[in-house]
């Protein structure tokens, strides 16, 4: 990478770090409850639903819709200066979580609720890679 990585970085938990790994793999792991079965994201320690603490991971498609979004004019942090502006949306995967990112080429105009998305990666560093979206081909 020639340019440096200028925004902030995850600090990945020991709950979070497959999700991170996973990444790097180009694929988006996703805890799910290893006793009711409910998919959760973020990764934490305990289920929301029946509180256990087992939990296994499962690959998730990468498909989702546009539950929101807004378009950020004014970078909360000078990494993204460069940017702006640029839309932050809301994904709702098929596997029923939501996951917050940037939504990569797309007119803001051209946004909607229930817009049909997929995940691409990005290496933001040598050993960060990042979830985006983009509109679905």
């Amino acid at each position: 990478m020639s340019d440096p990585y200028l925004k902030p970085l995850p600090e990945p938990s020991i709950d979070s770090l497959p999700y991170w790994e996973g990444l790097k793999d180009r694929r988006v792991m996703l805890q799910r409850c290893s006793d009711c079965r409910t998919v959760r994201h973020y990764p934490r320690p305990m289920c929301g639903e029946c509180h256990s603490m087992e939990v296994d991971w499962i690959e998730a498609s990468g498909k989702g819709r546009v539950y929101s979004w807004t378009v950020a004019h004014h970078p909360f942090h000078i990494g993204f200066k460069a940017e702006t502006p640029y839309i932050l949306a809301t994904v709702d995967l098929e596997e029923g979580v939501r996951i917050q990112s940037q939504l990569l080429d797309v007119d803001p105009a051209d946004m909607k609720i229930g817009l049909a998305v997929e995940v691409i990666f990005g290496q933001a560093t040598d050993d960060l890679v990042l979830p985006y979206f983009r509109v679905a081909k």
